[in-house]
């Protein structure tokens, strides 16, 4: 089966032009400008994006990926799909070895079935002056032979690790890591400069949410934010929902790393899609007021109630990214990250028919995912 998509406007990273392309087999055979060749389904002028690719997610509609519940993580990953994301990683928080190992195995079951493009393991090592909505009774030092046991139970599918560049053995574990093919990544972290130096040095080369959960910048005492923003190896995670960041230090990081290394995320949680009320997170309760989901014990603020549409349009509008940025940074970038760029996250011919159809205030209109349409467009 053959689908032209024609009356479109095409955002690829070398911009936005009127067009059209075609689809076979799930994947994108031509693109071209103008008007079609032939006859299609026409899209009226709307803009058509690709998919965008969440690295960092912990659920939505009620589900918990840190839970393992493989029914709740199908219906937080139909959500996001519904919401333009095409490609997504499940992202743990801090358990116990033995409650990750299990969370690990259950996910990978659906890394398997191409749902998941990964596991994520936020904690167990990360800081406990800097560890938020993580349980701190059950933050560990890392070694790589507890890692090791971590990706086996992940049977191959564990993309990430989140690990404090200070704590003792950090470095080895990064090494480590990156060895069996995981990205390390430095966050929920209290290192100085020299330590996340030393954290990038040894192989990390993303920043976990930059600015949250790391101390700020400071003139005399840079600390993490600046050895990651400045260092060309580090692809910075930002929260784009109005409430991590403020708008002008998005702008700040932006123009420092710009699309190339800036990776858009959710940080989403089970609340994501539902309304306010009581929810989990890994083992911490959660409430979410007003759309913000803070621990119900502390205040601190626990993922997000983000979906990857909403941080485009954010993008665009309140950081000031032009579309081709804001697709670079919710696409393009983050499946580089992942080893997919070859596969997914730009418009071009050979690349899978991984597309968001968007109206002219940026809205989703519909949604394909290899050639099948998720939502049809309205």
């Amino acid at each position: 089966m053959s689908l032209t998509l024609a009356d479109a406007r095409l955002v690829t990273p070398a911009g936005v032009h009127e067009g059209w392309l075609t689809i076979e087999d799930g994947r994108i055979t031509h693109v071209g400008h103008g008007s079609a060749p032939g006859p299609g389904l026409s899209l009226g002028g709307r803009h058509v994006v690709p998919g965008f690719v969440d690295i960092h997610n912990h659920g939505g509609a009620g589900g918990s990926f840190p839970t393992g519940d493989l029914g709740k993580a199908r219906d937080a990953v139909e959500l996001h799909r519904r919401h333009g994301t095409t490609t997504m990683v499940a992202s743990l928080v801090t358990d116990s070895i033995d409650g990750l190992r299990s969370a690990a195995s259950s996910l990978a079951e659906l890394c398997e079935e191409g749902l998941l493009a990964g596991i994520h393991f936020e904690g167990p090592y990360i800081a406990k002056a800097r560890c938020g909505a993580h349980d701190p009774t059950l933050l560990r030092e890392p070694t790589p032979g507890e890692l090791a046991e971590l990706l086996e139970a992940g049977r191959g599918h564990v993309r990430m690790v989140t690990i404090a560049a200070e704590l003792p053995g950090a470095l080895d574990t990064i090494r480590a890591a990156v060895a069996e093919g995981v990205i390390a990544a430095i966050g929920h972290s209290d290192a100085d400069y020299d330590q996340t130096i030393a954290g990038i040095e040894a192989g990390a080369s993303v920043a976990t949410h930059l600015y949250n959960a790391m101390p700020p910048l400071g003139h005399r005492a840079p600390g993490p934010i600046a050895a990651l923003l400045d260092d060309e190896r580090v692809t910075i995670e930002l929260i784009n929902d109005g409430v991590h960041v403020h708008p002008a230090m998005l702008r700040l990081a932006y123009e420092v790393t710009g699309p190339g290394r800036t990776a858009l995320i959710t940080d989403a949680m089970s609340a994501t899609g539902l309304g306010d009320g009581d929810y989990v997170l890994g083992p911490m309760r959660v409430r979410v007021e007003g759309g913000v989901a803070r621990l119900v014990e502390g205040g601190s603020i626990a993922g997000s109630t983000l979906t990857m549409d909403v941080a485009f349009r954010r993008s665009v509008r309140e950081v000031g990214m032009s579309l081709a940025d804001a697709v670079q940074v919710a696409s393009l970038t983050p499946a580089r990250v992942l080893g997919l760029a070859d596969r997914i996250g730009s418009i071009a011919a050979g690349k899978a028919a991984d597309l968001v159809v968007l109206s002219d205030s940026l809205e989703v209109d519909g949604v394909m995912k290899g050639g099948d349409w998720i939502t049809e467009p309205r």
